[in-house]
Formats: C-alpha cells, structure tokens, sequence
C-alpha cells in the first residue's frame, strides 16, 4: 500500500486535469480570426477595447468570456439557424467554451513562439486599395434637438461608367452619424440645391431632393463594406454625381464630421447590374399600417409584395429604430415553399446591416415577399426612448419608427445564379489557418451533412441517403436550368428520374434553410 501510494504520488498529473487553454495555442487563434477586425486601434471599437495584445486581453478576460458566452460578441443580430449568411461573425461552441475555460484559469499566456501572427490590416478601410475614394467637406455639426438630414455632393466625375463590385462608407464620426445613404444623381439637380445652400451640402428629409437619383448603397452601426456577387455590379452612370444623405440625431455637443465612401469597381464584360430598393416598407406595401405604435402597446406590423417577374436577390437588409424588438422575412414559392431570408429575434438598432446570402436566390415569377416587425412601446423595453413611453408613427427622427427589408436584386434572374459562390465556408476561415490546440468538445452544428447518391450512372431510379430533416434535391442541366426538385425525408428517398433526358445533370442538395450542403455530378442513361 505504500509503494502504491508513493508511485501515485510521483506520477505527474493527467493532462486533463492540468491542461487548460493558454492565450499562445488557443485563444489568441480566435480572437486574431473573430474579434481584432474590429477590436483595435483604427478599428470600429477600438477606442473601447484593444485586443491585440495578450496583456489587453488577460486584462479584459472575464470580460471577454462573457460577453461571448451570452454570443453579444461578435455581433451578429440575425438566426444563423433560421438562414446562414456569407462571412458570418459567430463563434462555435466550442470556441466560447476555450475562451471560458481560458479565463476560468486565470488566463495563462502560454509559449508565444506559437503564437499566431497578428493580421495586417490596411487602417481602418476594409477596402485597401479602392478605385475611388472620396470624402465629405468637413461639416460642423450643429447643436440641435431635432434630427438633422445633411446632403453633400461628394468629388467625383468620371466621364466612363463603372459597375461597383464593393462599396464601403466609412463615417468621420461614429458618435454623430446614425446612417447614410448614397445615391447617384445624373441629373445635376444635387448640385443645384448644394450651391443655394450655404456651407458644406444641404438640408433635405426624405432622400435626396431628386427625382431618379437611384439608391447605390447603406450604412448603418454595425454595417461592413457591400459586396455584389462576381459578375454583377452597381451601375455608376457616365458623369453621374456621388451624393449622400447623412443622418445626425438630436445632439447636445457640436460635433465634426468628414464621412467617406471607397468604391472598388469590377473587371471584365457582361457585368450584371444590381439595383438595391426596400421591396418591403413601411408606406407602399405595409398590409396592416398605418405604422403607429401607442404607449403601452406591443404592435406587429407586416408587408406583401409579389414578385413580377424572375428575380435574383443578393442580399437583405432590414432597418428600423429603437423600440423595434424583431424583424423577419421569408418569401413563399408559386409551388408553396417557404424560403427563408432572415430572423433577428433581438433587434438591435446599433448593429444593422445588409446581409449577403451564400449563394444567390431565384425568386421565380409569382414569389410573394413577406416581412414583418414587432414594437414594443411599453415602459419594460430597455431601449424606449420615451419616459413615460409616448405615441411613435412613422418618421424618420431616431425616436419614430420605421419598418424596411432593402434588397440588392437584379432582373432577369436565372438558375444558374443560385450556383454562384459568395461564401460557401460554414464558419470565418482562422488566421494563418491557426486551429487551436484545447479541444472542448467538437460541439459546432455546422458540420456537413453525410449525403450519398446511388447508382451513378443512374437509369429510372436514384437512391438519396440523407440524415437532413426537410432537405431537397435540385436537378439542374448543363445550361443551367432546374429540370427537377424533389423533396428528401431522412434516411432513403427513392427519385424517379425516368422522365428526365438522358445526359449530364448537377445534383445538388439544400438543407431545411436552404443552404448548400452537397454539390456532384449525375449521369443519367
């Protein structure tokens, strides 16, 4: 008995019980992946908190465990479950949970030779090299308590069109401006009212002050650069003026701002052209409006649009204000199916954007569009702006409502845009492709699904093995057409294909949320 215990006693404690994770191997990897773009000296928060150091963030450890435990961070308002977006800022589970475990031990640092390198970042753009890049004349701000609409006329003229691939508004001052829109006006009208107006730009609610000055990008808190697909674009006009409207709330402080937009332009011919327009609002397709919420009062509202012809969405984008509690949208098929497009069951105001999909959608002729939003005008919503909590109509003061699903779309749609590949990584690819070395538990949910397809060659009969609840199959020709769908129960799903021409085919498998999860060749004879 003594011998057994003086060996136990000399043994070395078992790794896992003694291992934790140390900032060098594991959680340096996730945070230079996930939290710097944002989190350090020209980022967005950086002037909040500056992770790239590990001395900032042991000093900010619980902080940081915390506040991913309860996912506030990274942002990311809409359902990764109800529809997965491109370039989507959400860890997995067992990220959270190395980064608990981390701080749990008190944050050890670990060997920093095995530190991952720090991303370079070009300053604060997230376009690097744009083709253009132009700013506001510096504005003062005003002290105001009513919300102020200033429109500028930002340097640009170029006698050539251009189609826009991305477009990034880059805010002088984050405290001051509560959005922007930008237009391009081909008319010269915004001149016009820029000169009778005295000092930088001109006063206008509404838009612009010009008719037929279409919308070419937004932003709001939270909004990164807009990207297109490859080989479709935002048609800049020959001679077209750069004009944005910035909106300024009420404000006690006079304040400066020099607000940007970057342009990077596509290459090459046949470029398709995007339009971006809220196909779902507040005022033209709003089902149950007026838009007024009364105190005391929770109030969903709801809005219907069929679609007239095919169309492409790209992207989609909802805005609203403070009292607004959830926003969501889906489209219904001629056929009856229900296509998600986006769930943000916690709206928050600060942290908007326009949400690109995966893969592009069709919605054929006859697709009704629906959208709907929830206000909570009552003294329990944290975020009232009201105490005691007041009548709220529509408007376009901070403290109104508003009720908009923009999309970026461009017509006519074909099939063979749902193959185009925006972002088919199902999480944000690690810097350096570091992996951490803690594994928790291998708990992230987005691992592809194990689908089989047999025979291939197929003759009547194919054979679909999926463990996917309400998945389908798509059948789709070499000149991309969709010649077949068939949806899939889990397990075996016998597909007649009898009918089909005989030939090349792309089969391709979507989940219940209509994400890609399989992608081959079929041979049909």
């Amino acid at each position: 008995m003594l011998r057994n215990a003086l060996l136990v006693a000399l043994l070395p404690p078992l790794a896992s019980a003694a291992q934790a994770p140390t900032w060098a191997d594991d959680v340096a990897c996730i945070v230079y992946s996930h939290c710097v773009s944002c989190h350090r000296v020209e980022g967005v928060a950086g002037e909040h908190l500056d992770l790239t150091t590990y001395q900032e963030a042991h000093g900010h450890r619980d902080d940081i465990a915390l506040y991913t435990g309860s996912r506030l961070m990274p942002p990311w308002p809409p359902d990764e479950n109800y529809r997965s977006f491109a370039h989507e800022r959400v860890l997995t589970q067992d990220e959270i949970d190395i980064i608990a475990a981390w701080a749990d031990a008190d944050g050890p640092q670990g060997n920093m030779a095995n530190a991952p390198t720090l991303p370079a970042f070009s300053g604060a753009w997230e376009i690097a090299d744009p083709d253009v890049s132009t700013r506001m004349a510096d504005y003062d701000i005003p002290v105001s308590t009513t919300d102020l609409y200033r429109c500028f006329v930002l340097p640009y003229n170029d006698a050539q069109a251009h189609f826009i691939k991305r477009l990034e508004v880059v805010p002088g001052n984050r405290e001051a401006v509560h959005h922007v829109l930008v237009f391009q006006d081909t008319t010269g009208e915004a001149q016009g009212l820029d000169a009778a107006d005295p000092g930088p730009g001109y006063t206008n609610f509404g838009g612009i002050g010009v008719n037929n000055a279409p919308l070419i990008g937004i932003w709001a808190p939270g909004s990164p650069a807009l990207n297109v697909p490859d080989g479709m674009g935002i048609k800049m006009y020959p001679g077209a003026d750069l004009v944005i409207q910035v909106h300024y709330p009420a404000d006690d402080e006079p304040r400066l701002d020099s607000t940007r937009i970057n342009l990077e332009f596509a290459n090459g011919q046949g470029i398709r052209e995007i339009g971006i327009a809220p196909a779902l609002d507040h005022l033209y397709t709003i089902t149950d409006g007026p838009l007024i919420i009364p105190p005391n009062e929770v109030r969903t509202f709801h809005a219907q649009f069929t679609v007239p012809f095919p169309t492409t969405i790209t992207a989609i984008g909802p805005h609203a204000h403070l009292i607004c509690t959830s926003m969501k949208a889906f489209a219904v098929s001629p056929d009856n199916d229900t296509i998600p497009l986006v769930d943000i069951t916690a709206w928050d105001f600060h942290w908007q954007g326009m949400y690109q999909f995966h893969h592009p959608i069709l919605l054929p002729t006859g697709t009704v569009l629906h959208g709907e939003a929830t206000y909570d005008n009552t003294p329990t919503n944290e975020n009232n702006p009201n105490d005691p909590p007041a009548w709220v109509t529509l408007g376009e003061a901070t403290t109104d409502e508003m009720m908009l699903f923009y999309f970026a779309y461009t017509v006519p749609g074909f099939t063979t845009d749902t193959l185009i590949v925006v972002d088919d990584t199902p999480h944000t690819p690690h810097v350096e492709n570091c992996v951490p070395d803690f594994n928790i538990g291998l708990n992230d949910n987005k691992t592809m699904a194990d689908i089989r397809l047999v025979p291939v060659p197929a003759t009547d009969r194919l054979k679909v093995t999926t463990g996917l609840n309400g998945a389908w199959l798509r059948l789709i020709d070499v000149q991309g057409r969709e010649v077949a769908t068939t949806r899939l129960n889990a397990g075996d799903t016998n597909v007649d294909v009898t009918y089909l021409a005989r030939g090349t085919l792309i089969a391709e498998v979507r989940d219940a949320h209509g994400m890609p999860v399989h992608r081959g060749t079929l041979i049909l004879q």
